[in-house]
């Protein structure tokens, strides 16, 4: 198959995926606020999910079809972007701001949860009962944050989640287009998922890479590309707040949900990925509380070393990994 098929089929599936996603957040959540559930929570949950849905079924994919480096590696991969790729780049645009809220109560629930998640992987496997464990935890999170956010009712809270739909025009929305347009989503992502995954395993066998290195970098980039744009255009107008949010929340489903369900699902066992690879995620992560913590925000110089530790990752990847692979197979 020539190597332009695998190009196309790759982002083919990308844009299936995008489009997947942001059609199944609209039309789920004009459908729950039409039956008259609030703006608020139906964006903690159909809206939250819905950020994580392409991991998620890329994630189910890979591993159904006896790639569970993959699988691992698409959330792993996921998360390291997300922190040293989307905030860096955010933060090398515009100084972000951050919440106390964020530091005192989300990050130190992402940094547990990276930190139990990389314990249940000690030992390459992430079976269903500890998928038990992370889809509960993300159900028990996700109630947390509802139960917050009506004690708290934060304006800005309200009006980021309110931004993600219009609840005066899901009023008037029949209820047959709603549903199309969920079910249009739900086929978007799956079929997103079989081209990602079909073309971007082409390729790694053509050019000798690993499917766990081609999962930490491509797939995780390829699927974090709407978080990266939307993160931009955020910073540009100057709404630092929502990227960190939206980022840490991001890592939190990616964690607990994506890897919970898709281990439900199947067990997954892993045999590429590697202990350095946990490290940067745990290194990165870890790292944020006193980046944010030092005056509540993550400047430009901040935003760059986040930058320079993705692409020093990234070629550490390529040479350790991808080189030694390439120079075997001519």
């Amino acid at each position: 198959m020539p190597i332009l098929t695998d190009v196309f089929f790759l982002l083919i599936g990308l844009t299936a995926l995008y489009f997947g996603a942001e059609w199944l957040v609209n039309g789920a959540a004009k459908l729950a606020v039409k039956y008259g559930i609030s703006s608020l929570v139906v964006g903690l949950t159909v809206v939250a999910f819905g950020t994580s849905a392409p991991e998620l079924f890329v994630s189910i994919g890979f591993n159904q079809n006896g790639l569970p480096d993959m699988a691992i590696g698409n959330v792993i991969g996921s998360n390291i972007c997300n922190i040293a790729l989307v905030l860096g780049m955010s933060a090398f645009i515009c100084v972000l701001h951050i919440k106390s809220d964020l530091l005192i109560r989300d990050l130190p629930i992402l940094l547990v949860a990276t930190l139990v998640f990389c314990g249940m992987l000690w030992d390459g496997e992430i079976g269903r009962i500890e998928g038990a464990i992370l889809f509960a935890s993300v159900i028990a999170y996700t109630f947390y944050q509802l139960i917050l956010a009506r004690k708290v009712k934060n304006p800005e809270v309200l009006a980021e989640f309110e931004n993600e739909f219009d609840p005066e025009e899901a009023a008037v929305e029949p209820i047959w287009k709603l549903v199309v347009f969920i079910l249009i989503g739900l086929v978007g992502l799956y079929f997103g998922a079989q081209w990602l995954e079909r073309g971007g395993v082409s390729l790694a066998k053509r050019f000798g890479v690993p499917e766990a290195v081609i999962s930490l970098t491509l797939i995780a980039f390829s699927t974090s590309v709407p978080e990266l744009a939307t993160s931009i255009v955020a910073s540009l107008k100057k709404e630092g707040d929502i990227i960190t949010g939206n980022v840490i929340g991001s890592c939190i489903f990616n964690l607990l949900c994506v890897i919970g369900v898709t281990s439900l699902v199947k067990p997954i066992v892993t045999t590429q990925i590697e202990m350095v690879d946990l490290w940067v995620m745990i290194g990165l992560t870890a790292i944020l509380i006193p980046i944010m913590a030092s005056r509540r925000r993550i400047s430009r110089v901040e935003g760059g070393v986040l930058l320079a530790i993705y692409i020093a990752y990234t070629a550490f990847l390529f040479v350790t990994r991808v080189a030694p692979e390439a120079t075997a197979a001519l």
